[in-house]
């Protein structure tokens, strides 16, 4: 009995060795798991369904075969894909989680989500955050023409690589008592997550009690996934 978690592998065209190692894993790992939980940035970016991008129907299609050789595939979104939608869940035969999730897993409460929302002192980025999921804004975006939307995706993403590099590190990693509270408030002890691209495990104080996080690594270079199993959790990597 395996669970498979695996999160920011950025997949866009310019990068087909990430798409080539991505649809590698599903080919050969992922089959291995009862499920595949995917928690969020799948793709660098997303601006409608209806994006004719050929990567996006090949990923569909990989994703929709996993789905048909038994092994379930659940999507949280994440902050360069949060626009992703129904017309491609449905396509690609995956469910669409909400951005906060607990799992029973092997005896083992388990919170998953992607990671942003707990980045608390970035206070900028949640300001942001928080206009662009208004139900409303994306509305109203997504019936834009293709190509505005590509420009303004651009220039968002432009923006968003600048103003990171003024940052400090340490305000764009998650902030220790948000995390505390997000645990205790979900009555978990693990809680596994995404959008750092800080790979480890870290225990977590939880009062009288000790919980743990575990932290996805972003494919750039290699592939990260997180494996529970009844025996325990465990992080790992492999090479595309």
């Amino acid at each position: 009995m395996t669970t498979f978690f695996i999160a920011d592998i950025h997949l866009c065209a310019q990068e087909p060795a990430i798409t080539a190692g991505f649809l590698r894993f599903l080919r050969e790992d992922a089959p291995q798991a009862e499920a595949l939980y995917i928690l969020g940035d799948l793709f660098e970016a997303w601006i409608g369904d209806d994006d004719p991008q050929p990567l996006h129907a090949e990923i569909s299609r990989a994703l929709n075969q996993l789905h048909q050789q038994g092994v379930p595939c659940f999507f949280i979104h994440g902050n360069r894909d949060f626009l992703l939608g129904r017309r491609f869940a449905r396509d690609s035969l995956m469910t669409l989680l909400p951005e906060e999730k607990v799992l029973e897993l092997y005896g083992r409460r388990v919170l998953i989500l992607h990671g942003d929302t707990l980045c608390t002192d970035d206070v900028g980025y949640q300001k942001f955050r928080k206009k662009v999921h208004n139900p409303l804004i994306q509305k109203i975006f997504l019936m834009l023409p293709l190509k505005w939307r590509l420009a303004i995706a651009a220039k968002m993403r432009a923006g968003s690589k600048a103003s990171n590099g003024h940052k400090d590190m340490s305000i764009m990693d998650v902030n220790p008592q948000a995390v505390v509270q997000q645990m205790q408030a979900h009555g978990v002890e693990w809680m596994i997550h995404g959008h750092t691209h800080r790979p480890a495990i870290h225990p977590v104080e939880l009062g009288k009690t000790l919980g743990h996080r575990a932290v996805l690594g972003a494919w750039h270079e290699e592939g990260s996934m997180v494996k529970v199993t009844p025996e325990g959790v465990e992080l790992v990597t492999f090479p595309f």
